[in-house]
């Protein structure tokens, strides 16, 4: 929950700080430019009421008040001595509202005067032309209040200060709603040990990335549930292989203390070798799971497999169809243990002959072996591939073996891209794909 707490925080304070930089710039921008737009807006207003009204008395004398001209109410005649000939109602019996005259060339002339009223933008027009005389007519509009006061930065920092604190309130919430879903993730993984694996975290109904964390997130512990689930087999099963061949090796070790014939020499040191095929396919496969990659060549898969057949003893005889210049691209020493694994299995299993194919099919190359044993059962096609595993009845035990060397087949088949697979046909026939090259 202190995570969760710090994330918060952070990201709140991250946001006020944004966003009281964007209103503390948009709050100067708007004192500076804010009264020098609204006087220009008043200039322009009061400009063209002095106009208008320089063009009335052309032909006009004001009897009376001067009317108001449109929604300028401020107006004033006034001759070259500075006398006030006619004004409005507001200005009535008051002096002129600005000693600012017309000079040079310009007629207009403007002003900006400040009062106990407050202050007021000024034009004035001279015309020289008009039942009057020479005169200068001036119109006035009074500027708004907070124009001039103090109040117009104290309101808009006020209202930025209190923007500001909703915006910071609305993340903090916000961000709390957001992150409560993760909360309950974590807290979630917290329970979660290596004792047990099966519990799983609730998924919220948002369907959204939060939602696609938690499926991830179980997908994970499931895959993981599934490799320590293997791991735990995998020793358990090890052990098992193990201690079978060290108790038969102690037992006829220790017999010979007294004499021991040669047969039980001879099966004592088959138990020997066979505890070391155990220990190197344990080293091989420990390699394999740790996706250890060793340096790769590209290999002619037919020339590999003849020279294994050739290196090899081998109990049947084994026939061969290979395909020349079929080129994979892999490990030499770990493809050889695979074909040596396929071909031993064959070796082991049949009852007459091995059969050895090798096939370029497009960008795969096939290899086939088969032998005319007792087959595989279809619902022992994917067992066969696990690790320890053995078929009852004719592929037993007592025909040795380590149990290993089908699953390390496949293994170093998938880490080269390919597959093993078994398909069916009289007796077992295992086929290799992999990936060809040119």
């Amino acid at each position: 929950m202190v995570y969760g707490r710090s994330i918060r925080a952070r990201m709140t304070i991250a946001t006020m700080v944004v966003f009281g930089v964007v209103l503390l710039a948009g709050v100067i921008v708007l004192l500076a430019a804010y009264p020098a737009w609204v006087r220009n807006e008043l200039t322009a207003k009061a400009d063209w009421a002095s106009r208008h009204l320089a063009m009335k008395i052309e032909e006009h004398r004001f009897t009376g008040l001067i009317p108001t001209q449109g929604d300028v109410a401020l107006q004033q005649i006034v001759d070259e001595g500075g006398h006030v000939l006619a004004s409005n109602g507001g200005l009535a019996g008051r002096p002129p509202l600005t000693q600012a005259r017309p000079g040079g060339g310009d007629p207009r002339v403007r002003d900006r005067v400040c009062g106990r009223d407050g202050c007021v933008i000024v034009v004035g027009l001279r015309n020289r032309t008009t039942v009057y005389g020479p005169v200068v007519a001036y119109a006035a509009v009074r500027e708004p209040f907070l124009l001039g006061s103090p109040f117009l930065p104290l309101v808009l920092f006020g209202s930025s200060a209190l923007l500001l604190g909703l915006m910071g309130w609305a993340c903090w919430h916000g961000v709390g709603r957001v992150l409560a879903p993760v909360e309950r993730i974590r807290t979630g993984l917290e329970r979660i040990s290596a004792e047990d694996l099966s519990r799983r975290i609730e998924v919220p109904g948002t369907r959204d990335e939060v939602a696609e964390l938690a499926s991830t997130v179980n997908d994970t512990l499931a895959r993981l549930e599934d490799a320590v689930d293997r791991h735990r087999r995998f020793v358990s099963d090890a052990s098992h292989e193990l201690r079978t061949p060290i108790t038969a090796l102690t037992v006829r070790l220790e017999a010979g203390q007294d004499d021991l014939d040669a047969a039980e020499w001879r099966a004592a040191l088959d138990d020997a070798y066979r505890l070391s095929d155990i220990v190197q396919d344990l080293l091989l496969m420990a390699r394999l799971d740790a996706e250890v990659q060793p340096p790769e060549e590209r290999l002619d898969l037919g020339r590999l497999v003849g020279d294994e057949i050739a290196r090899r003893p081998a109990r049947l005889p084994v026939s061969t169809d290979i395909e020349p210049r079929v080129h994979v691209r892999g490990s030499r020493l770990r493809l050889s243990r695979l074909l040596t694994n396929l071909l031993s299995n064959a070796d082991r299993y049949g009852d007459s002959a091995v059969s050895v194919e090798v096939r370029g099919c497009g960008d795969t190359a096939v290899v086939r072996v088969a032998d005319d044993g007792p087959g595989i059962p279809v619902e022992m096609r994917e067992r066969v591939f696990e690790r320890f595993t053995r078929l009852d009845g004719a592929r037993s035990r007592d025909t040795g073996g380590s149990g290993l060397g089908l699953s390390i087949a496949r293994d170093i088949a998938t880490a080269h891209g390919g597959t093993l697979q078994v398909e069916d046909g009289p007796g077992a026939r295992l086929i290799l794909r992999l990936p060809r090259v040119g």
